[in-house]
């Protein structure tokens, strides 16, 4: 519904007072017309210099065509068709500047026609990753905290592990045997086959300590101090930043317990939940824009990328997902938020503020300044509707000034006649 229609306590008193303005004037028109032979009771109308027809008969009252005149015939205003119009005239030039009536051109400005739907922010899934333990052992550090920020390959916790030790072990004492093969192939003491056998075994111990992290280099150096202890490095798989952490120095842990979650909030996912009946003009790859209640005043830009097959049988919605920058970090996972869908962007249409859209039995209508107390009560064509302003599509000129402020005053003139105070017979 429009704004417009939102009547407070406060707009239903400026009303009030506006037609309360409006018919005093109305009265004081009436005593400078009894010359003209009108009055409330009995409707006479002066007839133009053009032959006589139906658009020649001009409303005494009003000083408009017959056929115009919106007071005498409200009417009309449900049954206007884009473009058409009818005139109203206020009781007085002055009556539009007691009444607060404010007017402007329209606004060129761009502006996105699209669909809003409810949604719900949450972590981007292929940036959201627990760092585990790979092996069974104890805790020995505790590199990384809650909320800090830790680069790709970043040591987030040392663990030490039996198993590890013993593969150290066994790497260390096969590339020791692997040297001593290599010797005696040289003396020609041993047999080729056995020189292979060695090979093979150093390279089948130094690759279960490449999936662990250890490079062959470390083997090495840890098998010229045997007497160190061999800690594990727990590494972070990307950079990003730790909203999870249950790793506590000294706790004994299994092989695959999460230590960490790590997420990577620059870009963050909006999971939106689309009415059955807006899907048709909805595509992968349309502009999203996500506003959140508690970051009021922002807009935050995505990209729609996923639409499911399925509509909800008893919600009649359609769950689809969009991709949405978060370069500050202000979204936050589980937020609920606000999302248009824009599927028509207009780069230079006309624009105006909510409050000089006005509607009578449904129909859109714009009050357009005629003169000083003359305004053109004018059907239009909408288009997009965004942060308070509305396009119109056709039925206006750039340099049309158009009624933005207490418009109501001037609906008020336009409908009088429904409240008694008509000059037409019926």
């Amino acid at each position: 519904m429009n704004a417009q229609n939102n009547w407070s306590p406060t707009r239903i008193a400026a009303a009030l007072f506006a037609v309360a303005v409006l018919l005093t004037g109305c009265g004081r028109r009436e005593e400078r017309s009894e010359h003209h032979g009108h009055d409330h009771d009995g409707h006479t109308h002066a007839q133009s210099a053009a032959p006589a027809g139906a658009s020649n008969l001009m409303c005494a009252e009003h000083g408009v065509p017959e056929a115009e005149c919106g007071i005498c015939r409200s009417e009309l205003a449900g049954r206007l068709k884009p473009g058409e119009s009818v005139k109203v005239r206020l009781p007085s030039p002055e009556s539009a500047m007691i009444a607060g009536v404010r007017t402007a051109s329209p606004e060129h400005g761009a502006i996105g026609e699209g669909v809003e739907c409810l949604a719900e922010v949450s972590f981007n899934q292929n940036k959201l990753a627990q760092i585990i333990a790979p092996v069974a052992g104890i805790i020995q550090a505790v590199e990384a905290d809650l909320g800090a920020r830790v680069e790709e390959q970043q040591v987030v916790a040392r663990l030490w592990s039996a198993s590890v030790a013993e593969a150290v072990a066994k790497a260390v004492l096969s590339h020791q045997a692997l040297d001593r093969e290599r010797k005696l192939r040289a003396q020609r003491v041993t047999s080729e086959k056995d020189l292979q056998e060695a090979e093979a075994a150093h390279r089948a111990a130094c690759q279960q300590l490449r999936l662990l992290g250890f490079s062959e280099e470390q083997v090495d150096a840890m098998g010229a101090k045997p007497q160190e202890t061999v800690l594990l490095d727990v590494r972070a798989p990307f950079a990003g930043e730790i909203v999870e952490r249950t790793a506590v120095r000294g706790a004994m842990v299994e092989a695959g317990k999460p230590l960490f979650t790590i997420a990577d909030r620059a870009i963050m996912w909006a999971n939106l939940n689309i009415p059955e009946t807006a899907l048709a003009g909805v595509r992968v790859g349309q502009p999203v824009e996500l506003t959140v209640d508690a970051l009021p005043g922002r807009t935050f830009a995505g990209t729609l990328t996923w639409i499911s097959p399925a509509v909800d049988d008893r919600t009649r919605l359609a769950r689809a997902r969009a991709e949405v920058s978060n370069p500050g970090g202000e979204l936050r996972d589980k937020m609920f938020a606000r999302a248009r869908i824009i599927t028509r962007r207009a780069r230079s249409a006309l624009l105006l503020p909510d409050s000089a859209i006005v509607r009578v039995e449904g129909n859109p209508l714009v009050f357009v300044k005629v003169a000083g107390d003359l305004f053109e009560a004018r059907a239009v064509r909408l288009g997009a509707r965004a942060n308070g302003r509305q396009e119109v599509l056709d039925a206006l000129k750039p340099d049309d000034q158009v009624v933005v402020a207490h418009s109501f005053a001037i609906k008020s003139q336009l409908l009088i006649s429904r409240l008694g105070a008509g000059c037409v017979d019926d």
